[in-house]
């Protein structure tokens, strides 16, 4: 869990800074939106391999070092060159580090009991929130009194006394099995149920990416704010955003079934979403983050605990990579189209199509998902 809450902390703590920090190096908004957009990028692209490689390699501790080795260049990528070429290619290595989370996620549930899974994954959400809320809160103090680059060395710094920390980790005990056959992944990707919430989740992160860690951070600057005051931002996300998550999605899923959970998620997103742009002051546009946070926090913990439902437990990480690899098409896209919308009609065209996007995985969601009770899963 230590090392988890380092992982995100290192990752997380230039977040809220970063797409003002691109344009100060004098990038357009469609720049900005390539920059935003080559972290979910790279995950496509690295996800599922990992996921497959750990699997077929039956071992995950060398693949946790490669996220924290890759965390930390990242980190000093941004330092070593102030352009917005070089934060492209800061980003893209983040992309490939958090690409390793499918690996993380498996080998956390590995050392408990089998029955013990979803307690397990609500210990390794909580550890995330947490971590992602701590440095997020600081990122913005940390660059209006040091300077841009100083959350940039600090996350490279932590990263490698996470990697110190790594090297302590035992291997989860593996199950005598077979190697895993081509086969055997085609059927696991093949899923009609993990398809269909891979898709809902690629619309839910392309919401995530275009509001709290991607424009959202921009438009409190361009009507006034300080970079110290954006970590009141982030809390007003973050906190109702943790809240949701761990207990919101369970209750409310119980209350009204998984299918409505989703789609009262989605819509409220689209609703706080489609504000920002018309929020005059910051106090008003943290009350747009406390909703959103909230209404996101419901959808994320529902689709993921469905991601791996039915599938066997040797092939978790080979379907845990594919829903990641495919959700980060929304990581990817969602930016990059922000930026050509924002290019064109400011940033409220970028938050009209998040907005569109959940109002989207608010109508799938209606068609998709059965009507069942939430089974109190709490994941990441």
């Amino acid at each position: 869990m230590a090392i988890v809450f380092l992982f995100w902390f290192s990752s997380y703590i230039y977040v809220p800074v970063l797409s003002p920090y691109v344009e100060h190096l004098g990038a357009s908004y469609m720049m900005v939106g390539m920059v935003l957009g080559v972290y979910g990028l790279m995950q496509i692209l690295f996800r599922l391999p990992l996921g497959m490689g750990s699997d077929y390699m039956k071992r995950r501790r060398p693949f946790i070092y490669l996220g924290l080795i890759a965390t930390a260049v990242s980190c000093f990528l941004f330092l070593w060159g102030a352009s917005p070429g070089w934060a492209l290619a800061a980003r893209a290595v983040s992309g490939i580090a958090a690409s390793a989370w499918v690996v993380y996620t498996v080998m956390f549930a590995g050392y408990f009991p089998k029955e013990e899974a979803a307690k397990a994954m609500g210990m390794l959400q909580f550890t995330t929130v947490i971590a992602q809320l701590s440095s997020m809160m600081l990122s913005g103090y940390i660059a209006e009194h040091w300077g841009w680059g100083a959350p940039f060395l600090i996350g490279g710094i932590v990263a490698i006394g996470a990697l110190g920390l790594a090297f302590r980790l035992p291997e989860p005990k593996s199950e005598q099995r077979q190697a895993i056959q081509l086969k055997d992944l085609a059927v696991v990707v093949k899923e009609p149920l993990l398809v269909k919430v891979s898709l809902l989740s690629v619309l839910a992160h392309c919401v995530l990416f275009i509001t709290m860690f991607g424009y959202t951070p921009s438009q409190a600057l361009h009507i006034g704010a300080s970079k110290e005051s954006l970590g009141w931002l982030t809390l007003s996300f973050m906190i109702p955003h943790a809240v949701a998550t761990l207990y919101g999605a369970r209750f409310f899923g119980r209350l009204v079934g998984e299918r409505w959970t989703l789609i009262l998620g989605f819509a409220g997103s689209a609703v706080f979403t489609l504000l920002i742009p018309s929020m005059p002051t910051l106090g008003a546009l943290c009350a747009t983050q406390i909703g959103n946070g909230f209404m996101q926090g419901l959808i994320f913990p529902l689709l993921l605990s469905k991601s791996v439902s039915g599938v066997a437990p040797f092939k978790r990480a080979t379907a845990m990579g594919f829903y990641q690899a495919v959700y980060a098409i929304g990581m990817s896209g969602g930016p990059f189209a922000a930026g050509w919308m924002s290019s064109r009609y400011g940033l409220t065209g970028g938050f009209w199509l998040g907005a569109v996007a959940a109002l989207l995985a608010a109508a799938l969601s209606w068609l998709w998902i059965k009507d069942t009770s939430a089974s109190g899963g709490r994941t990441q």
